[in-house]
């Protein structure tokens, strides 16, 4: 990619200099964030009905687990099948398949007979989630111009976070709904008023289909289209996607980053990329062991431990998301001023303490709750900040950008391993250690990822993809 970072007399890359930004860029851009804002709802929304779920079905501590954590070994399956599906069918339609994913999940969900539907509908949602969180970035990044890719692609990040509070409004519309709601038969009023919990899963059926509806006017990604030959229809995208400017120099560019790209998985294997690798691999491992998703995910039961009553518990889950989107633009604000390792080591140390003080009030026999929810919402800000998107900005920095794609990939497979054995054992530590000895366990596996932000990434604010290589390196 030496090509794109070559900037004309006015500033910008080369090829960019005369085009701007049409219509269609953004709004293919935007369709896509759409994949990230129900990879967000579809994660959070689960807070709402674990209880719910676990009355109705009698599911034991394991089986409360695996309904929380079956859609995140979904999520492992769908990246693992998410890149080379993609490669061979294109870019497209790959996103058609994780649609079709979530509404197939969202149907199941909202009138699963059993609990075994209900997770098999989950697993489902799980593989719509690793899809999106594999693809939708992807397909941003090689149709947007270098000059606002960045943008586009923090836009996506955003949407998980709007996604997330989205989640937790809705539950706590639909608790509030149900009391009120004159329905006193049909499908409504079994949904909305006699297994609530349906209602929840049910409301992601209007971005499914708005996402569903959306795709069929987004081009396919030109990268994709050359890397297989087909050159006409690419330039013709390329034309409608970037006014102005030579399309001929934009093409020749996107063939001279792919022609850089081909190179064997088994470089990332090369001793001069170990301490890339494992820095790419540990930081998301790391991000999820701090417990987030435990927040997320059981929210309201943790809420609930502490004194609040269930609706009491999904509004404090509505503050935290508002919480979590707030400090995300603070850091899509200021990481390009503060750096990325300055935010991560805050970020950190702000995680631990917050743990800290969590499990600290959880072993108070005086009602703390409202102390326990701000330290919940400390330790929702300093993640949002530093690790959620801080850790994905770093692993895309640190690797060649011919083996970037590859390497991500290896970083996401990790990231949901760790989400999965989180979803899976955090009723067991509950029931096992109590509330105050689980959160102490994330404390203590902070001090790791510290050590290792700390020792072993270096600052890659203002330098060149080139720069940070040797870098990683040691050159």
């Amino acid at each position: 990619m030496q090509s794109e970072n070559r900037v004309g007399s006015d500033g910008r890359p080369n090829g960019t200099a005369a085009r701007k930004n049409s219509p269609l860029l953004w709004g293919a851009s935007l369709t896509a964030t759409i994949g990230g804002f129900l990879f967000g709802f579809d994660t959070a929304v689960i807070s709402g009905t674990i209880s719910f779920v676990k009355n109705q079905f009698g599911l034991g501590t394991l089986e409360e687990g695996w309904f929380v954590s079956s859609a995140l070994v979904g999520c492992i399956l769908g990246v693992a099948i998410a890149g080379s599906l993609s490669d061979r069918f294109g870019r497209k339609k790959v996103l058609f398949l994780s649609s079709l994913l979530f509404l197939i999940s969202t149907v199941g969900c909202t009138l699963s007979p059993t609990h075994v539907i209900l997770i098999f509908s989950r697993l489902v949602a799980g593989m719509g989630i690793g899809v999106a969180s594999m693809l939708c970035p992807l397909y941003i990044s090689e149709i947007a111009p270098p000059a606002t890719r960045g943008r586009l692609v923090s836009l996506y990040q955003f949407a998980i976070t709007i996604g997330i509070l989205c989640a937790y409004f809705s539950n706590a519309w639909v608790l509030e709904f149900s009391r009120n709601t004159s329905f006193s038969s049909g499908l409504f009023h079994f949904i909305y008023k006699e297994e609530i919990w349906r209602g929840m899963f049910g409301n992601m059926m209007i971005p499914n289909v708005l996402f569903i509806v959306l795709l069929f006017f987004i081009p396919e990604s030109p990268r994709w289209l050359i890397a297989h030959g087909f050159a006409r229809e690419a330039k013709a995208i390329l034309a409608k996607i970037q006014r102005g400017g030579s399309v001929d120099s934009e093409y020749e560019q996107i063939v001279s980053t792919i022609n850089q790209e081909e190179v064997s998985l088994s470089q990332l294997f090369h001793p001069d990329m170990r301490k890339a690798l494992l820095v790419g691999i540990l930081l998301p491992v790391f991000s999820q062991l701090s417990g987030i998703n435990a927040i997320i995910y059981y929210g309201p039961k943790i809420l609930s431990e502490a004194g609040l009553s269930i609706s009491d518990a999904l509004g404090g889950q509505v503050s935290i998301g508002i919480v979590n989107v707030l400090f995300t633009l603070f850091a899509i604000w200021q990481v390009d001023k503060l750096g990325r390792k300055p935010l991560l080591m805050v970020g950190i140390a702000g995680v631990f303490v917050s743990l800290l003080a969590i499990g600290f009030f959880f072993t108070q026999q005086l009602p703390q709750s409202v102390l326990l929810l701000a330290c919940i919402m400390c330790f929702t800000a300093c993640f949002s900040f530093s690790y959620g998107p801080v850790s994905w900005i770093v692993i895309s920095e640190i690797f060649p950008t011919h083996i970037r794609g590859r390497a991500m990939s290896i970083g996401t497979f990790a990231l949901w391993t760790a989400n999965a054995v989180v979803g899976q054992s955090f009723p067991w530590l509950l029931e096992n250690t109590g509330p105050a000895g689980t959160f102490w366990i994330f404390a203590l596996l902070c001090i790791p990822a510290f050590l290792v932000v700390w020792r072993m990434l270096p600052e890659t604010k203002g330098k060149s993809l080139e720069e940070i290589e040797r870098q990683m390196r040691g050159a």
